[in-house]
């Protein structure tokens, strides 16, 4: 990679956190923790890796984007705003009564979400549907799956990827969010998840652990193609990444902070931001 190219996808990283900041701040609450710890994956898939047009959300052979972990809605929403999917100022409707930006990604009501998702493990199942179905009519795209590490908890992620392995779903990636956290605690305690990487390879993937909240390597991983088994890529990340007091929270799986705890963080992100520039 570049030098350019990737100072490039971390300045576009550090505005999604910008953005999804921005929101939480003007709702008052919402997830905070595992949306921050997926922005480097946004900003290298609408940054580099996905093929589509914020002029024609519904192109039909256009990369599709299906966020499993629907809560993590705030970040998607901030990547598709800073692409011309809509105007930025609708991020501080975020879960408003009448906004188009619920708090869980919704397809009717957002451009450029290809898939509804927040009942946890359901967008597993969605997602190898609107691969498969893109394969049979012969289009050259691909979906890209986003799993939370908590949501494997769930057996309907394990029966979507057992069919994605033995029908050779290779146009569709998953990966999975692994920030070690879920709503009421670390994964290894409520339901230790073991190693990710070991049991996609055992259930036919060609599988690979990279650090999530560096673009160089999501890149690289993001870049692999697809022969004869579909790739997973297990990224290890921070819940909350980008800003400490979030990180180190124990309880940052969704937060309510204050507008001047917001003020803070904006001003560490846009410190950070001049300092790539």
């Amino acid at each position: 990679m570049q030098a350019k190219q990737k100072k490039e996808l971390m300045e576009f990283a550090c505005r999604i956190r910008i953005g999804i900041v921005e929101e939480i701040k003007a709702r008052g609450f919402g997830h905070i923790g595992g949306s921050l710890s997926i922005a480097d994956l946004l900003a290298v898939l609408y940054g580099e890796i996905m093929n589509y047009d914020p002029k024609n959300p519904k192109m039909e052979d256009r990369d599709k984007l299906v966020c499993s972990k629907g809560h993590a809605g705030p970040a998607v929403y901030a990547a598709l705003a800073l692409k011309g999917f809509f105007p930025y100022e609708n991020l501080k409707t975020l879960n408003q009564p009448g906004t188009n930006l619920p708090s869980h990604c919704d397809r009717k009501k957002t451009p450029g979400i290809d898939m509804t998702t927040g009942s946890l493990g359901q967008g597993t199942s969605l997602a190898v549907g609107i691969a498969l179905g893109d394969k049979l009519r012969g289009r050259n795209c691909r979906t890209f799956l986003i799993v939370g590490d908590g949501e494997t908890n769930e057996g309907q992620v394990w029966e979507a990827a057992m069919f994605t392995a033995a029908k050779k779903v290779n146009n569709l990636v998953w990966i999975i969010d692994n920030n070690k956290k879920q709503l009421d605690g670390y994964t290894c305690d409520v339901l230790n998840i073991f190693n990710l990487e070991e049991k996609f390879r055992a259930f036919g993937f060609d599988a690979i652990t990279v650090d999530g909240n560096d673009v160089e390597q999501v890149y690289e991983a993001l870049s692999r193609k697809a022969i004869d088994k579909p790739i997973a890529i297990v990224l290890n990340t921070v819940k909350g990444k980008g800003i400490k007091e979030i990180e180190e929270a124990a309880g940052n799986h969704s937060m309510a902070p204050k507008p001047e705890d917001c003020d803070r963080w904006l001003d560490i992100l846009h410190k950070e931001l001049a300092e790539l520039a």
